[in-house]
């Protein structure tokens, strides 16, 4: 309220940017695509439509509507892509998982898993939703850096004593009937305090030694920080044989140390680290070694004698897939994903996109992928404090790492890692804890985003930022 030549006036609400009428155009492009998929599998496996199809056309329907309402009322101004995008690959993952399920049931005699996958992608669609509904700035979770830290410290450090082995690795935790992957959510965790740390101590990060090769290196007293997180992943991969989460949490730190400082040096030192450490943990650790054997010798699985170290054939049938899928594949329900047994739910899950929609449909998903990264990088850079640039970039960071990883894996361009690929595979911990991701840039891009306030308005919002650094 305000008075202007004895009138009184009341400020207007701003209404909703045009980006929000782009964002239900493309939720509803996803919407589609996702139909689409579903009903293809049912003309594929059963030559008739899903009896389901008009009930989850309703429910995706509803779930999209809902979320873009949410981020129209409480984040206004975020990028119009970053939802859809993550509803795309999330419903690409029901259609796969769909089809996985009919070819499991016959072959295994295997629960269905894409009825939970919905439920998980709904939970983690309402926690995507209530970040930027209940964190009202995203620079306050910058008071709890080292609460954060601790806490991902715990996560990631309790598989080595209470999780159970899995397929060669520990990163699951069980209580009763229940299983969750803590190593999912460490990440979020990890960049939240590599992002308040290098806040305030990237000006001493910044200084450089002496050259080697050209590459300015990291003076000895600043070099603390990284060895510390060096040999922390490196504990990971010992004890608990997780080559992914240890490759996604130092590769984390180097991206967001870069970030902070733009000295070539820690990448170049980060790099050379990393390649030594895993060097030596491959030739000495079994499980690792055995993922290395697996990786240089695929089609070793069926030589007589078999080489140790590599028990499955896993690696070999998804380069058939591949191989099989040509380019334009053999069309949803026709492949043969069920050859690589289980893992066709988790990162093999890929191999089914390879097989199935061919080298086109298989780019057009890393696209996607890439363009989720690429909105988040976009929001890094508008993002008008230190705090959130580093937060964004971090949390993007962690994406296209994952993604990598696992598409590096299962096509031979590195050692399989066993991670689950985001949003597509099947798994409650990695649904939600991309989600949360999802919410976080979400919230992150709605604050760069956002128009300049008015002059009066200005000092308000100067008070309050250094209200929320104290």
């Amino acid at each position: 309220m305000g008075g202007v030549g004895g009138r009184t006036t009341r400020r207007a609400r701003p209404e909703a940017p045009p980006a929000r009428r782009a964002e239900l155009l493309m939720l509803g492009f996803a919407v589609l695509l996702t139909l689409f998929g579903h009903a293809c599998v049912g003309l594929a496996t059963a030559d008739r439509l899903p009896d389901d199809l008009f009930e989850y056309a309703a429910g995706l329907s509803a779930a999209a509507g809902a979320g873009h309402l949410m981020v129209r009322r409480f984040a206004p101004y975020a990028d119009p892509l970053i939802l859809p995008l993550a509803v795309a690959l999330s419903g690409l993952g029901l259609v796969l998982l769909q089809r996985l399920d009919l070819s499991y049931a016959i072959r295994f005699h295997a629960t269905p898993s894409e009825g939970n996958q919905r439920l998980w992608s709904v939970i983690g669609l309402a926690v995507c939703l209530a970040v930027p509904a209940l964190l009202k700035d995203h620079r306050h979770l910058r008071r709890y850096t080292y609460v954060m830290v601790f806490g991902a410290l715990v996560l990631l450090m309790a598989p080595a004593f209470f999780g159970a082995d899995a397929y060669g690795a520990k990163r699951w935790i069980r209580l009763g009937a229940l299983s969750f992957q803590p190593g999912e959510f460490v990440k979020i965790g990890i960049a939240v305090f590599f992002a308040g740390y290098l806040t305030q101590y990237k000006d001493a990060l910044a200084l450089t030694g002496r050259r080697v090769l050209g590459f300015p290196l990291p003076r000895g007293r600043q070099f603390g920080p990284i060895a510390a997180v060096w040999l922390l992943s490196l504990l990971v991969l010992i004890f608990e044989r997780d080559l992914g989460t240890s490759l996604i949490f130092f590769g984390l730190f180097v991206i967001m140390l870069y970030a902070a400082t733009e000295r070539g040096g820690w990448v170049v030192s980060g790099l050379l680290m990393f390649a030594v450490g895993a060097a030596v943990v491959g030739s000495l650790e079994p499980h690792v070694k055995g993922r290395v054997s697996a990786w240089l010798h695929p089609m070793s699985y069926w030589d007589t004698p078999r080489p140790p170290g590599i028990v499955s054939d896993q690696s070999a049938q998804a380069l058939f897939s591949f191989g099989s899928g040509g380019v334009l594949g053999t069309g949803l329900g026709s492949g043969h994903s069920d050859l690589i047994g289980f893992a066709g739910r988790s990162d093999f899950i890929l191999t089914t996109v390879g097989e199935e929609l061919g080298l086109a449909g298989l780019m057009a998903v890393l696209l996607l992928y890439a363009l989720l990264v690429e909105r988040g990088f976009r929001t890094a850079l508008g993002a008008r404090d230190a705090f959130g640039t580093l937060l964004a970039t971090g949390l993007s960071g962690a994406l296209a790492l994952q993604v990598f990883v696992v598409a590096g894996g299962v096509t031979g361009l590195i050692p399989l890692t066993g991670k689950a690929l985001p949003f597509l595979a099947s798994g409650g911990s990695s649904q939600v804890a991309t989600w949360v991701l999802v919410g976080l840039l979400l919230k992150i891009s709605d604050a760069a985003r956002r128009p300049d306030p008015a002059p009066a308005a200005a000092g308000v919002d100067e008070q309050a930022t250094q209200m929320i650094h104290r």
